[in-house]
């Protein structure tokens, strides 16, 4: 009997584990709905942005600024995760594809500094002995570019970094996400036009149709007043707009992984729950049984 108890009580954990990730399942449906809207609606904005990027960047004259130089000194890696868990590998991806880009470029723990969008991978980098520069929680989805901005510009024009990554997940569809990592500074073409790549879908809504997307780019710029003056704030303004898309397409991601992890949590709950019920099936037979066996064999007995 006490082993029924065990398992009606198994049952009984299945069934509101089951309705605690039913719940959080449609509450991720709702958020991941907005937050894709939010990420593909912006996407030919940022792809317009970093086209302009990408143009000033092949500009001979232009070239000198410093954030468009190869110089030494210290690395920034912007690594953007979520605050919570639940979200199957989402976190996970993010951080083996930045510490992969960190081995890659040979850079010593003396020479980085980790920018963390998300508490997960902030304390992923500081158990580790990573310098922090900033270790922002509690983002909202609501976030605007100019909130962004203002940790952007902290970092290109305070701390004189030569080097800025920005690693995130790159939100494909509610069930794929790829984990990304851009080296934006040094600004080159090369690098912009693979990020514009993936921005843009091949099909689509928000895929290039516009003529402008199919007509070359000018060999050279006129600018006034003055290149230098007009680089000051542009090329900052643009790097922003980079990370602001990664931070939506993150937020896009971290919700559809979020609601299908809670979706399969719920599957199996609900196959936990139909095994232990035919488990307290039959073995409640068998007590059914045994007890009507000894009543027979009692009344055997007394014949």
């Amino acid at each position: 009997m006490a082993n029924l108890k065990s398992i009606k009580s198994k049952i009984a954990s299945s069934r509101k584990m089951g309705t605690v990730t039913r719940a959080m399942e449609a509450v991720s449906a709702v958020k991941m709905r907005k937050s894709q809207n939010r990420a593909l609606s912006g996407r030919a904005y940022a792809a317009a942005a970093l086209s302009i990027l990408e143009r000033v960047s092949s500009t001979a004259d232009m070239s000198r600024h410093p954030l468009m130089q190869e110089r030494e000194g210290k690395t920034a890696v912007i690594v953007i995760t979520s605050d919570k868990g639940l979200a199957g590998s989402l976190n996970s991806g993010v951080i083996r594809k930045a510490e992969r880009e960190l081995a890659r470029s040979d850079l010593a723990k003396e020479q980085v500094v980790v920018f963390a969008f998300g508490k997960k991978g902030g304390d992923y980098f500081a158990s580790r002995g990573y310098r922090m520069g900033l270790n922002k929680t509690n983002i909202s989805d609501d976030i605007t570019e100019s909130q962004v901005g203002d940790i952007v510009r902290a970092v290109i024009a305070e701390n004189g970094f030569t080097r800025l990554y920005v690693v995130y997940q790159n939100f494909v569809s509610s069930f794929e996400q790829i984990p990304t990592a851009h080296e934006i500074v040094p600004i080159r073409s090369e690098t912009m036009r693979t990020i514009i790549g993936g921005i843009r879908p091949a099909r689509g809504k928000y895929a290039p149709q516009s003529s402008f997307d199919r007509h070359a780019a000018p060999s050279a710029y006129t600018v006034e007043p003055d290149a230098d003056e007009v680089l000051v704030v542009l090329l900052p303004k643009l790097i922003n707009i980079a990370v602001f898309h990664a931070l939506l397409e993150n937020k896009a991601s971290e919700h559809s992984a979020r609601m299908v992890a809670m979706k399969s949590a719920t599957d199996k709950a609900k196959e936990r729950t139909q095994e232990f019920t035919r488990k307290f099936n039959k073995v409640r037979q068998a007590v059914i049984t045994r007890e009507v066996s000894e009543i027979t064999s009692g009344i055997e007995a007394m014949k």
